[in-house]
């Protein structure tokens, strides 16, 4: 009988990790001589970068001197009354989870990815956006923090938190669930067709990883998918909106942190559990 595969043993679920993200900052900030200073309680994982790069234009984000990752930038901004911190760029599961493990270390409380995403069920045209109940694991990252499973999920109280969150918007959110893959060129017809069956609505490369970091770790974070495109199955594909898709995913995470807010200040909920 074959063995299992590596990505599925020796990971010890309840034991800590002997490489933590608070002593990789804590030697980035020795070696580079950053100050200490904590990251916005809203920080944002912007893959494409087209928030950043549109404040940035608009001379609307500064960047954070003394954010001690080694591999990206945080920049701060301000937008609806949230100071949020963005960090751009950091594209796929494994990237994706490594800056959330040091955002949280470095003082963020509350985590929104928007990436942008494949659209599998054509439930409009896009540009629309989902937000994520549950990603389906076809990667690797989640395996080092959740035992197998089928599917990632958002944390329930979030998910509750989210009820009625943006009613009213201009911008279209859906709920439902989507296809996290680490090989965004192996999107065959074959396996489009069949994470179709399963009800899957887009296929990004974020979601399953950061759904299993926020539940083994008990950290809030919330996914949306930003359906921009169909593959560029057809001419004209990839167009996401005014700003490259920045104003709309701004309104969203928007009204997603002001959300989580008030169901903290109104009911005191548990929104990681």
């Amino acid at each position: 009988m074959d063995a299992p595969p590596p990505i599925l043993t020796q990971k010890h679920f309840g034991e800590a990790s002997a490489f933590a993200p608070e002593n990789l900052l804590r030697e980035a900030r020795r070696q580079k001589g950053l100050g200490g200073g904590a990251v916005p309680d809203v920080c944002v994982l912007d893959p494409d970068g087209d928030i950043v790069r549109q404040a940035r234009a608009a001379g609307l984000a500064r960047r954070d001197p003394d954010w001690a990752c080694y591999h990206t930038e945080l920049w701060r901004m301000s937008h609806d009354g949230l100071d949020l911190g963005v960090v751009p760029c950091a594209v796929g599961a494994s990237f994706a989870v490594l800056v959330a493990e040091q955002l949280f270390a470095a003082g963020c409380r509350l985590l929104v990815s928007v990436t942008s995403s494949g659209q599998l069920v054509e439930l409009r045209p896009p540009p629309y956006f989902i937000l994520i109940g549950k990603a389906l694991r076809d990667e690797g990252t989640s395996y080092h923090y959740l035992p197998p499973s089928e599917f990632s999920v958002l944390a329930p109280g979030l998910a509750q938190a989210m009820d009625g969150a943006f009613d009213g918007l201009r911008v279209p959110v859906e709920r439902g669930a989507t296809w996290t893959t680490d090989a965004p060129f192996r999107e065959t017809p074959s396996a489009i067709a069949a994470m179709k069956a399963k009800g899957l609505l887009a296929v990004e490369m974020e979601a399953a990883a950061l759904y299993a970091f926020a539940g083994a770790r008990q950290k809030p974070v919330i996914c949306f998918a930003h359906v921009t495109n169909q593959m560029a199955q057809i001419e004209g594909d990839f167009e996401k909106g005014e700003g490259d898709g920045s104003v709309d995913a701004l309104t969203v995470i928007a009204a997603a942190a002001h959300a989580v807010t008030k169901a903290v200040v109104t009911s005191k909920a548990d929104l990681i559990s």
